[in-house]
C-alpha cells in the first residue's frame, strides 16, 4: 500500500476512535447509560492510543498532525446543536 494512503487511513481511523470512544464514555457517564457503553468506549480509546504507533513518522510530528485531523473530523462528524 502507498505510504501516504496508509498514513491518511491511520489518521482517519485514529480520529474516529478518539471521537467515537470519547462519545461513548460521555454517553455512559453523563447520561447514565448502561455500563457496557462505558467499557466499549474505553476499549475504543485504547485502540486510539495504539493506532498511531503504526505511523512511520516520528512521534512528535505524528502527534501534531493528529491534532489538525481531529479538529477537521470533529467539525464534520459531530452533530450540531439546533440554533
Amino acid at each position: 500500500m502507498n505510504p501516504v494512503v496508509k498514513s491518511i487511513l491511520l489518521f482517519v481511523l485514529a480520529g474516529l476512535c478518539e471521537i467515537g470512544g470519547g462519545y461513548l464514555v460521555w454517553r455512559w457517564w453523563r447520561n447514565g447509560g448502561f455500563w457496557v457503553i462505558g467499557i466499549l468506549g474505553a476499549i475504543i480509546l485504547v485502540l486510539y492510543g495504539i493506532i498511531p504507533t503504526y505511523q512511520a513518522a516520528h512521534f512528535g510530528r505524528v502527534y501534531a498532525a493528529y491534532g489538525g485531523v481531529f479538529i477537521i473530523l470533529s467539525i464534520y462528524i459531530t452533530p450540531q446543536s439546533p440554533q
